[in-house]
C-alpha cells in the first residue's frame, strides 16, 4: 500500500490568541477512525517527526485508520516554548482532539510515544471521545496504572525488552488488570525501538482488526 498524501494542518490553541500547533494530517476515505499520535517529550528532541510516531501513523494508515501527529508547542514550527509542563501538553493534546473530531466522523483513538503516551493516557481518561488507545514506550515509573484498569475501551500497548523506560513486567501486570489489552513486547530493543519499527507496525496493523473500530 502507498502512503496518502499528507496534509499540513493548523490546530487553534485557546490562547495566547492565534497561538496554534503544526501538525500532519493523513486523511483515509471513509475512515474506519481517526487517531491522534502525539510526540515523545519536547524538552528531549521529541517531535512528529520521529521514527516511531511515523510507524504508528503508517499503521493506522494500513488499517483504515485516519490519522493526525503534531509537534508540541515551541517544537519545529508550532507556537511558544518547549515545556515540561503536563498542563501545556494536555492542552495541545486536546486541541488535536478537537481537530480530529471537527474533520473525521466517527471514533477517535488516542496515541502517543513515550511522553506522548502518557498524555494519550491522560486524554483517554478525561473524554468520552476516545475510545481506543496506543500506548508505544510508556514509561512505567510515570504510567497511571488506575487510568489504564479503568479505560473501557480496547488498549494497544507496546515495548522494547531492554527499554531503560520501561519495565515491561510491570506493564505486563497493568496489561492484565486492563478492561481488554494487548502488550507487544519487542525483543532486542531499547526505548527507541529502532530495527523493531517493523515489528511494531505488523502488531499494531494486526491488532486494528480485534474488534470494533
Amino acid at each position: 500500500m502507498a502512503r496518502a498524501f499528507e496534509q499540513p494542518a493548523t490546530l487553534a490553541l485557546p490562547e495566547p490568541p492565534g497561538a496554534a500547533l503544526e501538525g500532519l494530517f493523513i486523511p483515509i476515505e471513509d475512515a474506519r477512525a481517526a487517531a491522534v499520535v502525539a510526540a515523545p517529550h519536547p524538552l528531549m528532541g521529541g517531535s512528529m517527526e520521529s521514527p516511531v510516531v511515523n510507524e504508528i501513523a503508517w499503521a493506522c494508515q494500513q488499517a483504515g485508520v485516519a490519522s493526525l501527529r503534531f509537534n508540541w508547542r515551541g517544537v519545529g514550527a508550532s507556537s511558544g516554548v518547549p515545556t515540561a509542563d503536563l498542563a501545556v501538553a494536555d492542552d495541545d493534546y486536546r486541541a488535536a482532539i478537537e481537530f480530529l473530531a471537527e474533520t473525521v466522523p466517527g471514533t477517535l483513538v488516542g496515541c502517543g510515544y513515550s511522553f506522548g503516551a502518557l498524555a494519550a493516557l491522560r486524554a483517554g481518561a478525561h473524554t468520552r471521545l476516545i475510545r481506543r488507545l496506543v500506548l508505544v514506550a510508556p514509561p512505567t515509573d510515570m504510567l497511571d496504572a488506575d487510568a489504564v484498569r479503568d479505560f473501557p475501551g480496547q488498549i494497544f500497548m507496546a515495548a522494547g525488552d531492554g527499554d531503560p523506560w520501561v519495565d515491561t513486567g510491570v506493564l505486563a501486570e497493568i496489561a492484565e488488570n486492563a478492561v481488554k489489552a494487548h502488550l507487544e513486547v519487542i525483543p532486542g530493543c531499547d526505548h527507541f525501538l529502532g530495527a523493531g519499527l517493523g515489528v511494531l507496525g505488523s502488531a499494531l496493523s494486526s491488532w486494528w482488526g480485534r474488534g470494533d473500530g
